[in-house]
């Protein structure tokens, strides 16, 4: 301190280190002198406002001999009672990591509701300091970067949340979250300005993103991926999963051999079904799986309890209207071109035999001679 009273302050290396603010302890007054380096910026503060900053690297002596430089903050401070503080911000980009503390509900046409949960990292920096420290140190009284860290991980949490809402209107399901972690950053990154511009903060960069499922959601999308590969149903994956869980049992002794045996015997028994229904020709929607447990749609191909009128799946009708082929009487699926029987247009009039008359479809008998169609 000198004989006027004046003090030289800086940002102590001691006080320095991770942080990204650093707040006076003691107010500024006329004749201070303050210390700012290379990767640094003071910002002048009073009564909620920014009064202005510094980011030359240099040694600010508040009088009016550099007036020049510092006009506005010596004109402020120069009253008996006028004093200002000083907050010190750091140039350089700080990494920090970010976890929601509450699960995201996100509504997925396949599972329902799932909540999820999100984690990753990213980088930052200070790019405006006079919002920065307005919104920090003005709106939310902030005294210490850990408490600015936490309110920019909240906001990245609800960022990421955002983005990930506007993709599942874009069709994304629950399913598709794995295959997609990277397009989540990129869009993450792309809506970031204008969510953090407020702040002064931006995102420079966005990594190890991670979204986790429920448990339960996360096996049902692990079945379901399986079940794609190999390319079977529900029933034919669970019983082969239950066959290699015998197989590969070492303490189940001849409990798990007669599992296995049964299993192989079972799945022996639906090989044979499928090959007789294979030879003969079910009608629309009547082909059944696990001998007769199930009926499959004639649309999509979901199965279905045998009592159902309409597919659980896509809504369509499981008994398909039939028509009488014109030519030969065979019914034929409503809709088709041609008769898979004799191969006449389906969209032709029978003709009597006898006397030449059209037929209407059904008939048995020519209403002009009366004579069997």
């Amino acid at each position: 301190m000198s004989l006027i009273g004046s003090e030289t302050f800086k940002w102590e290396d001691a006080d320095k280190r991770g942080n990204i603010m650093y707040r006076l302890k003691r107010n500024i007054k006329f004749n201070d002198n303050i210390v700012v380096r290379e990767d640094e910026v003071a910002v002048f503060y009073r009564d909620g406002k920014v009064l202005d900053y510094i980011d030359r690297p240099d040694r600010y002596a508040l009088t009016s001999l550099n007036a020049p430089i510092v006009g506005k903050i010596v004109k402020a401070l120069s009253g008996v009672e006028q004093q200002a503080e000083v907050i010190y911000l750091q140039k350089r980009a700080f990494d920090g990591k970010y976890g929601s503390k509450q699960p995201y509900q996100f509504r997925d046409k396949d599972f329902g509701m799932v909540n999820l949960r999100v984690f990753g990292e990213f980088r930052y920096k200070v790019s405006s300091p006079a919002n920065f420290v307005n919104q920090f140190v003005g709106t939310f009284n902030y005294a210490a970067s850990a408490e600015v860290e936490e309110r920019i991980k909240e906001q990245m949490v609800i960022l990421v949340y955002d983005s990930l809402g506007d993709m599942k209107n874009q069709g994304m399901g629950v399913a598709d979250i794995a295959s997609n972690l990277t397009n989540i950053e990129q869009v993450v990154l792309s809506k970031a300005p204008d969510h953090f511009e407020l702040y002064g903060v931006s995102i420079d960069k966005i990594s190890g993103l991670y979204i986790s499922l429920p448990e339960e959601v996360q096996k049902a999308v692990d079945t379901r991926a399986s079940m794609t590969v190999v390319g079977a149903n529900y029933m034919q994956y669970q019983t082969g999963q239950a066959m290699r869980e015998a197989a590969t049992n070492p303490s189940g002794g001849a409990a798990g051999v007669g599992v296995g045996v049964g299993a192989g015997v079972g799945m022996g028994y639906q090989m044979i079904d499928s090959m007789r229904q294979a030879g003969s020709t079910p009608g629309p929607g009547q082909q059944t799986a696990a001998a007769g447990a199930v009926v499959l749609c004639p649309k999509c191909g979901a199965q279905n309890q045998p009592q159902a009128k309409f597919c659980l799946e896509c809504g369509s009708k499981m008994a398909l209207s039939t028509v009488s082929c014109p030519k030969c009487g065979e019914k034929v699926q409503e809709g088709a071109k041609f008769c898979p029987n004799c191969g006449a247009a389906m969209g032709a009039k029978r003709k009597c035999a006898s006397c030449g008359a059209e037929l209407a479809n059904g008939a048995k008998f020519c209403p002009e001679c009366g004579k069997p169609a």
